[in-house]
């Protein structure tokens, strides 16, 4: 259902590729005995690994062995971001599965392409291990895929042939994506490098593609998106793009700007029905996409909020409960939004905790019941917990020095009973709150 072409000029201009042959590190795996060895490794322990290479390799060529055995343990890790049914039939490389998309966040991605334009061709530039290019197949959109690494392309288009069988045809082609041509693509999806050789990348021109070429390209095209880092500043966002936070579990995953050429529908004015949509234009919509706006998405429920342009939330006191917001909504500045429809404030003008009076139903954060209010001191704190008899202590911490680990071992609690304690600010004061998940 695809194949690899070497090329870097436009496609319409391409003579008709031939494909390329399985490179010489992927195709011993693909053969019956390299997939007999990956079957076998599926659930081996790594700690056993010494003694099981030496048995392997009396019967299996050592070259064999090694790939197959570097392969499992790939897909072991790859479980945490794919699932077990798609990790262990997927191909990975180390690089490829330390920047490739979750599935979960892929597929949501997907969806949003698919109102964005239904009937097009999406080309994913630095495609990897072809993460997205799977989901956005599975959501029925034709890909072409470009990486420069041969290997990596190779295991893309296997990857999409072995998870989205079904899905139109898709190309993988091995180019500098800097000099690929883009012309005539429908829609853009670029996920550029924010890793080095020295760990991640924070300046956006140090990206691989940079920030603006992958902007400028997106805008080009009319149509799009561009994967980036989740603590990107917001003042380089641009404003004919629409920034979307993504969570996934409560952690947040990554940051993707989105762009259309003739803008999305809806007015980005809207609030939470409490019952896991958005009303208004820009929530809970995937085809809206509003330029200047930001919006924060919630997975696995899907639950969208987006900007209204509210002003900072006032300094309240410390109310019956306390709220903490999902870090897709903080990473968005749209605490505001999520305190408004709480009709609640903030604890401290510098802390994204929200203190309201009553319970509300809200996806964007989770709500504890607040129980004890008390000035910062461990005797104190020592003292309560032991009347309580509380022996297991979740321990939050926002505007605070102290780590939670030190703070349990030094406290040296016992009992029956569960609390949780937040270490943070209130009105500037260094505080402590107890509490408990509210019912």
């Amino acid at each position: 259902m695809g194949r690899v072409t070497d090329r870097a000029s436009s496609p319409a201009a391409s003579p008709p590729p031939v494909p390329a042959p399985a490179t010489p590190l992927l195709a011993p795996l693909l053969s019956a005995d390299g997939q007999a060895l990956l079957a076998e490794l599926r659930d081996h322990d790594p700690a056993q690994e010494l003694a099981l290479a030496t048995r392997l390799r009396r019967e299996h060529p050592a070259e064999l062995v090694s790939a197959a055995l570097a392969q499992a343990r790939l897909r072991q890790r790859g479980v945490a971001k794919f699932g077990a049914e798609d990790a262990y039939r997927m191909y990975f490389t180390p690089n490829g599965i330390e920047q490739a998309t979750r599935g979960s966040v892929a597929a949501h991605r997907a969806a949003r392409f698919r109102a964005l334009a239904p009937d097009s061709r999406v080309t994913d530039l630095c495609c990897g291990i072809g993460g997205d290019a799977i989901e956005l197949a599975r959501a029925g959109l034709a890909v072409t895929a470009v990486d420069l690494d041969p290997l990596t392309c190779e295991i893309a288009l296997t990857n999409v042939r072995t998870l989205a069988p079904e899905g139109p045809p898709m190309t993988v082609t091995r180019a500098d994506v800097l000099e690929y041509d883009t012309t005539g693509a429908d829609a853009l999806f670029i996920d550029p490098a924010r890793r080095g050789g020295r760990g991640r990348i924070f300046d956006p021109e140090a990206y691989s593609p940079p920030l603006s070429w992958a902007v400028d390209a997106v805008r080009r095209a009319g149509a799009g998106a561009v994967k980036i880092a989740p603590g990107i500043p917001h003042e380089l966002i641009p404003d004919d793009f629409e920034a979307e936070w993504i969570s996934d579990g409560g952690d947040v995953k990554e940051a993707v700007l989105w762009h259309r050429r003739e803008g999305g529908r809806g007015d980005g004015q809207g609030h939470w029905d409490g019952q896991g949509q958005g009303q208004g234009h820009g929530h809970g919509d995937l085809e809206a996409i509003v330029p200047g706006t930001r919006r924060a998405t919630l997975l696995p429920s899907g639950a969208t909020l987006t900007g209204r342009g509210l002003p900072d939330p006032p300094v309240r006191p410390v109310g019956r409960f306390l709220y903490e917001p999902d870090g897709a909504v903080i990473r968005a500045h749209l605490v505001a939004e999520v305190a408004e429809d709480l009709d609640g404030g903030l604890l401290d003008e510098t802390i994204a905790y929200i203190t309201a009076d009553e319970p509300r139903p809200t996806p964007f954060a989770t709500a504890y019941e607040i129980t004890d209010q008390l000035p910062f001191g461990l005797k104190k704190l020592k003292a309560l917990l032991r009347e309580r008899e509380v022996g297991v202590l979740t321990v939050k911490k926002r505007g605070s020095a102290v780590e939670p680990e030190e703070l349990r071992r030094r406290l040296k609690l016992k009992g029956p009973h569960a609390s949780t304690v937040f270490l943070t600010r209130v009105a500037g004061a260094p505080t402590m709150l107890i509490g408990h998940p509210a019912e």
